[in-house]
């Protein structure tokens, strides 16, 4: 594994209050995410067409209280959550998390 792609594997997640989600990283950086936010942020074909690329998911049906219910590593790249809302078939990769810390914070 290079040094960048250890950089972005988390050493912890944890919630920060009812509304937000905290991820710190290897390379020492804190990244905040509001919580309906991520779950709106959401990559499977569920939430986003495959050719497309058109997002698929209606922000009026997202709770402003939506949550994780678990949040599980998919090998080394990627976290799933399971959500309050019953949705579960999204991953989240490492990446696309950090790219996400500046829309988010």
């Amino acid at each position: 594994m290079s040094q960048a792609s250890r950089s972005f594997q988390p050493t912890s997640i944890r919630q920060q209050g009812p509304r937000h989600l905290e991820i710190e990283w290897a390379d020492g950086v804190k990244s905040l995410y509001e919580i309906r936010a991520l779950r709106l942020a959401c990559g499977c074909a569920e939430c986003v067409d495959e050719w497309t690329g058109e997002g698929r998911l209606d922000p009026d049906q997202v709770a402003a209280d939506v949550h994780p219910v678990s949040i599980e590593s998919v090998g080394r790249y990627a976290i799933s959550i399971t959500w309050s809302d019953g949705h579960s078939t999204g991953i989240y990769p490492y990446d696309r998390l950090r790219e996400l810390q500046s829309s988010s914070s």
